[in-house]
């Protein structure tokens, strides 16, 4: 197996974890072992290393739950009726690796063009959904009307719906809560901003994030966990490898520890945040990183079933 070994010292204290295999085991964050997150996150950012030891591979790596690579095309608000057609015709005529789950999420007017049009291999996603059913909520979409032009899927939490829109962390539980009872899957994104990752508080906001999906959701099964570091979206700027992976196993490890060991263990977690054709491979090598919430490429058919067909690269060593 490939292993990755973090060493943290700090005033007179020292933790030492192995990451081996998928899901065999979790970094565990005992608070008593030091002063803050930040002194953890600091140490971590300056210790972490890979082992270089690599021998033999084997298949894809399958995940307890759906055995499968998850990875997420958020068209956000681009796109006319000419683009989306062109952009669905490219993904009909890829040629897209089997084993991995594949979503897009196109704007909410062209969610019944791209149902009709594109392959039944790819399911759809919408990019919000309200709290309740519909009624007098001008402007906003139910999650009754997303099943009923098809969707499968909807991303609740995204960054620009916390900072632009203004959207709490309950709002967002609660509409996650909604939809996942009326079988809707949620692609529950968490992330932090720029100034939080540099004052060493990107632990304390993902988990103020997972807190507030866990309060509220009634089950973790039809749920994908998506770390979007802030700083990274659409910036051009993209979390190492080794950043990533670190973070995707700190969140699997509060789920084993705020939830349940088996919830940890079977939900994916994805990663966004500038991730294109060039970078997917080397973040897919990363044994948390269960595929990833695309952005800007996820616009370029070509370039998305190049990130979609990096769960190739999901092996890890003998």
């Amino acid at each position: 197996m490939a292993v990755v070994s973090t060493s943290l010292t700090g005033a007179g204290s020292q933790l030492s974890g192995h990451f081996s295999g998928l899901r065999k085991s979790f970094l565990k964050l005992d608070n008593s072992n030091f002063n803050s997150t930040q002194s953890f996150f600091q140490n971590v950012d300056s210790h972490l290393r890979l082992s270089s030891s690599r021998k033999g591979c084997r298949a894809v790596v399958t995940m307890a739950g759906s055995g499968k690579f998850f990875v997420g095309g958020n068209w956000k608000c681009n796109g006319t009726k000419d683009s989306i057609s062109k952009l669905v015709s490219d993904l009909n005529s890829a040629t897209l690796e089997s084993d991995v789950d594949v979503v897009v999420a196109p704007p909410f007017v062209y969610l019944d063009q791209v149902k009709n049009s594109l392959t039944d291999r790819i399911e759809i996603a919408a990019q919000n959904c309200w709290t309740g059913k519909g009624g007098a909520f001008t402007g906003e979409i139910s999650v009754e009307q997303l099943k009923d032009l098809g969707c499968k899927w909807v991303v609740l939490g995204h960054s620009e719906r916390r900072h632009i829109i203004g959207e709490t962390d309950q709002f967002i539980g609660t509409k996650a809560a909604y939809a996942l009872s009326q079988n809707l899957g949620v692609i529950a994104c968490i992330g932090e901003l720029l100034e939080e990752r540099e004052a060493g508080k990107t632990f304390d906001v993902c988990f103020q994030h997972m807190k507030a999906f866990a309060d509220a959701v009634p089950s973790w099964d039809n749920i994908v966990i998506a770390y979007e570091p802030v700083w990274a979206i659409g910036t051009g700027k993209v979390a190492t490898p080794e950043q990533a992976q670190e973070v995707h196993v700190a969140v699997r490890d509060w789920l084993s520890k705020n939830v349940s060991a088996e919830v940890a263990s079977k939900t994916r977690i994805i990663y966004g945040g500038s991730v294109n054709g060039g970078n997917c491979a080397e973040l897919a090598k990363q044994e948390d990183i269960d595929g990833f919430l695309v952005g800007g490429a996820s616009l370029k058919g070509p370039e998305f079933a190049t990130i979609i067909n990096s769960a190739t690269f999901k092996k890890v060593a003998a």
